[in-house]
């Protein structure tokens, strides 16, 4: 099964040749994949107020940007064209996510972000962008256009509600139907536009900083580490500033 997945390729030889150094596209991925809930579904999803959900409209340089929860009379007024609505973490609200994300159990559960669905009708699209985390984009209903660049100019534009690169040199173009997905590294330039009314489903495996890594460390210290005894100072000697922490201490 794992290789479908990965277009042939053992989990050994994607993670040695591919993981977090180049794009692949995979063709047929899920054999039989159409998404994991309806339009209906995604929109109760996003009026919840425990769900992080967002509308985007526009294209080119103009954007808007909306956070949810939203309510049912935002979704009649849309217009027919340019727009996507995202809804973050399914797996955490979804049973059905935790079998779709099974098939990725080849990649440690602590580098797991989330499962986010796109929701998008004809011209529909968060713009030309890059991700700091490896992702998977797994196409469910519909067809979606993928436009990629390798390019290392990743100036975004001034004053837009996302991160919208400001140029993009689109290197390589595929249109993803049902089924089929494309994994992308760290800092790939991608741009998705909807052919149709489709959803996308990201699965996104996200790297801590150093930072991250050494905040969760000392907390996990300051939670587990019990270290018995007690400062003392029977030599106490005058110091020229009451804040002067000594090396003695």
């Amino acid at each position: 099964m794992t290789t479908i997945l990965l277009g042939g390729l053992s989990p050994t030889r994607f993670l040695r040749d591919v993981w977090h150094k180049r794009p692949l596209l995979i063709r047929n991925a899920v054999p039989g994949f159409n998404g994991l809930l309806s339009v209906g579904e995604m929109q109760q999803l996003a009026c919840r107020d425990d769900v992080e959900s967002r509308l985007i409209q526009g294209s080119g340089t103009r954007w808007q940007l909306d956070h949810g929860p939203f309510g049912k009379s935002d979704f009649r007024r849309l217009p027919k064209a340019e727009w996507t609505l995202l809804v973050q973490s399914l797996n955490h609200v979804l049973p059905e996510a935790d079998a779709l994300l099974a098939r990725f159990n080849f990649i440690p559960h602590a580098r797991l972000d989330d499962l986010m669905v796109s929701y998008a009708v004809p011209g529909g699209s968060v713009g030309p962008h890059f991700d700091s985390y490896d992702v998977f984009l797994l196409q469910g209903q519909g067809h979606r256009r993928w436009q990629i660049s390798t390019q290392t100019d990743l100036a975004i534009l001034d004053d837009a509600p996302l991160k919208i690169l400001r140029r993009f040199k689109p290197k390589e173009e595929w249109v993803l139907g049902p089924g089929d997905m494309l994994y992308l590294p760290p800092h790939v330039a991608h741009y998705g536009v909807a052919e149709d009314a489709c959803t996308t489903y990201s699965i996104g495996f996200r790297a801590p900083t150093t930072e991250e890594l050494a905040h969760g460390f000392l907390m996990h210290l300051q939670d587990t580490l019990a270290l018995e005894g007690r400062y003392a100072d029977p030599d106490l000697r005058l110091q020229a500033h009451p804040g002067e922490i000594s090396r003695q201490m």
